[in-house]
This record gives C-alpha cells, structure tokens and sequence, in this order.
C-alpha cells in the first residue's frame, strides 16, 4: 500500500468515483490498478473523457460531490480547472483524471501505466 489507507477502501473510492464520472455520462471510463507496481504513487488511477470544456468541468464536480456525499470524501488537491482540458484530482490513493478528449490521446496516461491491471467501463447509453 502506498500512502495510508487499506485495499478495500481505497477500491471502494475507486468505484464512487467511477459513479461521479457516469453521473454526467463521461466517456471511455478506465480504471488502471496499479497496487502491484512497486513505483506507483497510489493505489488507482480512473480515467475518463470528455467532449467539450464544459463536459470535463461537469465530470469533475460531479465527482467531487459524489464522492463528498456518498463516502465523505474530499479530494486533496484539483489541478487544471483553469483550461478544463485535463483536471486531475487527488484524493491520495486513488487519482482521478478528467480530459477533454484530444488531450487525452496526446498524453496517453493508459499506455504510460500499461503495466497495471487495466479494467475499461462500458460508457452508459
């Protein structure tokens, strides 16, 4: 473990945040598991897309309130709201990142991480 919770909270973190993301239909959910790789700074990555600035804006907050109302969880920190272009948020063991779609491909953070146990959700209809 990385920074302080046990396995099974950091998991169920990981899914809450997941249910933040479909809340406001994000695209190309991935969940990377990166609790064997002996370098990882956390526990889980989830990335997701969006289609415009205004999508990826609506992902974030609808994760930050998600998970603040479901598990009582706040993030520690959110870099990049600025351009909506890729928001990061760290909630310690588990770091979300919202894209705008091209943004995504150019930074490729799935191929980055492709030693992890990579786990994609279905996009909801």
């Amino acid at each position: 473990m990385k920074k302080g919770t046990n396995s099974s909270e950091s998991q169920i973190l990981c899914d809450t945040i997941v249910e933040g993301m479909q809340e406001n239909k994000a695209n190309d959910i991935v969940v990377l598991d990166l609790r064997e790789i002996e370098s990882a700074v956390c526990d889980f990555f989830v990335i997701c897309a969006g289609d415009s600035s205004t999508q990826v804006d609506g992902i974030s907050a609808s994760v930050e309130k998600h998970a603040r109302e479901t598990i009582g969880e706040k993030p520690y920190r959110i870099e990049g709201k600025n351009n909506s272009e890729w928001i990061l948020m760290d909630y310690i063991d588990v770091v979300a990142h919202v894209f705008y779609k091209e943004t995504r491909a150019f930074f490729d953070i799935e191929d980055l991480w492709a030693d992890g146990k990579r786990t994609d959700i279905p996009n909801l209809a």
